[in-house]
Order: C-alpha cells, then sequence, then structure tokens
C-alpha cells in the first residue's frame, strides 16, 4: 500500500456505504469525509445509490461514486471465487436468498472500482457492505487497506420479526466472523456493540476497535444551531419543545414517545417534534393518528426529513431518545453538543456509554411511557447546564474519530481518543439521576 510521508502528506481515502438516505450511519459519513478533506486527503464516496436526502450533506470536495448495480448472474460466481475453501458459509447467506441484500449487487462494480482506483484505504459501514468490501479486496489483488465498521448490534437486528423471517440472517454470523477475520482493522461505533459482535461471531475482541460516530463543532455547529426556522416547522405557541429525531421506522418506538408526550402535555404546556423521513408509507400517517386518538394532535408536528436538525437542537427544552435499539446513537450526541438536555431509553447499546450511565441525561427503561413522561418533566423542572452538556459532546468530534480511522490504516498518528468508561450497567432502574 502507497503510504503517505513527510514530502506527500496526503492520503487516498475511499468510505462505502449502501447509500445517502438520512440515516445516522450517512451522516456519520459525511462528517468524517469532512474532516479528512480538511486535512487535506483525497476522499471518494462510494455508494450503492446517489440518490436520498443525505447527498446535500456530500462535501462539495469529496468525489462521489455512485457503483452501478449488477444482477445476480453478476454477484454470484464472484462470491463463489471470493470464497474458495468456505463455501458451506455462503449458501443460506448469499448464494441462496431470492431477496439478497442489496450491497451484494455492488460487488462486481466495487472490485472494478478497487482495481482502477487503488484508494490507501476503504472504511465500509454496516454488515453486508464490510462482507463485500472484504471480497472485492481479495477478487481485484489490490493492497487498500480495508477498516470494516459495524453500526447495528447484530444479535438486536436477528430478533426482529423481519428478520426471524429472512432465515440468511440466521446463518450470518458465521460467515461475518469467517470474513472479517480478513480486515485490516474491525470498528464498533461503541462498547456494546463490539462485545455483542465479538460473542456472537466467534470474533478475537482484541481485533475490535470502539470509535465513536464523529460530530463536528466549533464555528460550523454554531453557524447550523443558529440558523432561522422557517414558518411551519413547529407547533404554533410558546411552550417547551420535546424533540424526537430520527427515521419514521420500528426500533425508533416513536408510539413511546408520543404516549410518553400525552402524559407530559396532560400537567403542563409542551410540544412535540419529531424530524425524520417516512421510510414505510403509512408510518407518519399512524404516528399522527395516535397523536390524535390520544387528544394531542394540534401540539404534535412531524415535519419531515430536515437537513439541519441542529437548529432543533438549540431551540429543544429536552431531547428524547426512544428507541429500543441504537449500535451508538448518534442523535444523543448531536443534542449533547448543542447543550440540549436528553432523555434516553436504556437500550442496547450506545446511550448508556453516552450518557455515561446517567451522568449527562436521564435513562428510562424501554418502551415505559410512564417512565419516560417522568424524566422529561424531571429535566424540564431541573434541566442541566448547556455548557456541561457541551463539554461531553466534545468527546466526541470528528477530529477525535478521524484520528483513531487513521491511526488504524497506519496513515496519521493518533490524535486523543474518547476515554474509556467504565462499562454501563443496563439492568437500569427506571430513571436515573441527572448530576452536574
Amino acid at each position: 500500500m502507497r503510504r503517505p510521508n513527510r514530502q506527500h502528506p496526503m492520503a487516498y481515502i475511499a468510505l462505502f456505504i449502501h447509500g445517502l438516505s438520512g440515516g445516522g450511519v450517512q451522516r456519520s459519513t459525511m462528517n468524517l469525509a469532512a474532516e479528512f478533506l480538511r486535512r487535506g486527503h483525497r476522499v471518494d464516496l462510494v455508494v450503492g445509490t446517489a440518490a436520498g436526502s443525505a447527498s446535500a450533506l456530500v462535501p462539495p470536495t469529496a468525489r462521489l461514486v455512485p457503483l452501478q448495480r449488477r444482477g445476480r448472474l453478476s454477484y454470484l460466481p464472484l462470491a463463489w471465487r471470493a470464497e474458495p475453501q468456505s463455501r458451506r458459509l455462503l449458501m443460506k447467506p448469499v448464494l441462496l436468498p431470492l431477496i439478497p441484500q442489496k450491497a451484494l449487487f455492488y460487488l462486481p462494480a466495487l472490485v472494478d472500482y478497487l482495481a482502477s482506483h487503488r484508494p490507501d484505504v476503504l472504511i465500509s459501514a454496516d454488515t453486508y457492505c464490510n462482507l463485500v468490501a472484504i471480497w472485492a479486496r481479495r477478487l481485484s489483488g489490490v493492497a487498500t487497506r480495508i477498516i470494516a465498521s459495524e453500526h447495528n448490534t447484530l444479535s438486536v437486528q436477528l430478533q426482529r420479526p423481519e428478520r426471524r423471517r429472512a432465515w440468511r440472517w440466521r446463518h450470518a454470523p458465521e460467515l461475518i466472523g469467517h470474513v472479517y477475520r480478513r480486515a485490516d482493522a474491525i470498528v464498533t461505533v461503541s462498547r456494546g456493540v463490539g462485545d455483542d459482535l465479538a460473542r456472537l461471531c466467534g470474533l478475537p475482541r482484541d481485533r475490535i476497535t470502539t470509535i465513536y460516530n464523529p460530530v463536528h463543532f466549533g464555528p460550523e455547529l454554531d453557524r447550523l444551531a443558529s440558523a432561522p426556522l422557517e414558518a411551519g416547522l413547529l407547533p404554533a405557541g410558546d411552550a417547551p419543545i420535546v424533540l424526537g429525531v430520527g427515521r419514521l421506522v420500528g426500533p425508533k418506538d416513536f408510539a413511546t414517545l408520543i404516549r410518553a408526550f400525552a402524559l407530559v402535555r396532560a400537567r403542563r404546556p409542551a410540544r412535540l417534534v419529531i424530524l425524520g423521513e417516512e421510510q414505510k408509507r403509512g408510518e407518519r400517517a399512524r404516528l399522527l393518528a395516535l397523536a390524535g386518538c390520544l387528544g394531542i394532535a394540534d401540539d404534535v408536528h412531524l415535519p419531515g426529513h430536515v437537513a439541519n436538525p441542529y437548529r432543533f437542537f438549540a431551540r429543544a427544552a429536552v431531547f428524547v431518545l426512544s428507541s429500543y435499539r441504537e449500535g451508538l446513537g448518534n442523535v444523543v450526541i448531536e443534542a449533547l453538543a448543542c447543550g440540549c438536555p436528553v432523555v434516553s431509553t436504556d437500550c442496547p447499546f450506545g446511550p448508556a456509554e453516552i450518557l455515561e450511565d446517567g451522568k449527562y441525561g436521564r435513562l428510562v427503561r424501554i418502551g415505559d411511557p410512564e417512565s419516560m413522561a417522568a424524566a422529561i418533566e424531571a429535566t424540564l423542572d431541573a434541566p442541566p447546564r448547556s455548557e456541561f452538556l457541551r463539554a461531553r459532546g466534545g468527546a466526541f468530534s470528528a477530529e477525535r474519530a478521524a484520528s483513531a480511522y487513521l491511526s488504524l490504516a497506519g496513515l496519521e498518528d493518533a490524535a486523543a481518543i474518547p476515554p474509556r468508561s467504565p462499562a454501563p450497567d443496563h439492568a437500569a432502574p427506571a430513571a436515573r439521576g441527572l448530576t452536574g
């Protein structure tokens, strides 16, 4: 692999993700790309599809490389060639499913990309993108280093009803454990995800590095947080804003947030805003119907995806994460960075790590609107100091994440990396206290 030196410090970095929908993986990837570019490195954003709301976040000096989607007859022979000694592992997760994972369709194009462009390092994100990246490196014969980053808790994903029906996922852990060993580095976005990945896939725990997702700080964040809000983005009135942010999908459990808000609203004036794009048709209508049934429709607003959520964090009285699973929980970090108080479910695995087991925000049980409502009201009554929250957010800067990735790739000395905290106790009480 070509390594930068003092005379030629620029590295050639490629970032590979499914596409540009408006999720946390996409925002983290764009923040990482922007920081690499700021340091003078060359960056390609390699994507399965260039369409999506996150396209607005692509740094202007990054090169966007959409991969051509090819059919089963193109990727199946390549996957077969990539695992000559372990083809048994490919059968149920890769070769036999009638509805394969989308990342597989981009394997031939990624092989071509690596063979022709030869970046110093390819950082991939999410399970099947990681598999495809490792196979593409082997098939192309290049010396590009591969960093496979896992953003989700695999065991929790396997428990989802739709994943139980998708039997290919039941047979994926053995394949993941076999293939990931050929990556130059394995990264998880929280310690809990790393523990889970090692246990489920039989990977050595010391092969896995935790690098928290990056968030931008400094003047750029201040500019985004102070940007004005267009008319119609908030419900009418001047009552405190309770904020939720995330795609309108089941794991975010916004129904529990709406039920908790109804309990709060019965006792005091408040407004609820939930930002996020609809992934499944009818989900927004379902949530609004629930608000209507609870008699709070006038105080609940779902404006959809917004390119700049920081201006909402800066104006909210409390941000609530209602998820029943997260790899990390980028939005918790973004709220802290803006000085916004946080209430979060104690879901596996990221929020308790970010909030240091309740030090920086109240943690509540999953799916429990009563304890969530109590934590929201306690936070409204006694919000922590903004400076205290922002200081915690600084541990998740893009600068630290970029330095950690570059160090793993052998491209740059590591800067300070967020300190490891004691492992959180996930058998949490209903709502842990807040200090500071």
